[in-house]
């Protein structure tokens, strides 16, 4: 899995997301990774949703990552974020 099929979910409109993940699919790639922290893990399943359900019908969920990552602020104390990674992958019928 190349850097370039990640998708890094922050606070942007969701459909800037959903364009990206279909724009990845729709050249050729057959899985993209959906990357989320915090607050934008809910931006993250809904863009999961979106796409499977009103743009690529034949996109499934892969498997999906949940974890806490340690993150230092500014005054040098750390705190822990949650974070998830979503696949979404083709599924090929035959």
């Amino acid at each position: 899995m190349s850097e370039e099929n990640v998708v890094y979910i922050g606070n942007k409109p969701v459909m800037n997301y959903v364009l990206a993940v279909v724009t990845q699919m729709n050249g050729g790639t057959s899985e993209v990774i959906l990357k989320a922290r915090g607050r934008a893990i809910s931006r993250a399943v809904d863009v999961a949703e979106i796409v499977r359900n009103r743009f690529i019908t034949d996109v499934g969920i892969g498997r999906i990552d949940i974890c806490t990552e340690e993150i230092m602020n500014n005054e040098g104390t750390s705190t822990n974020v949650s974070a998830i990674e979503i696949q979404l992958a083709k599924e090929f019928s035959k």
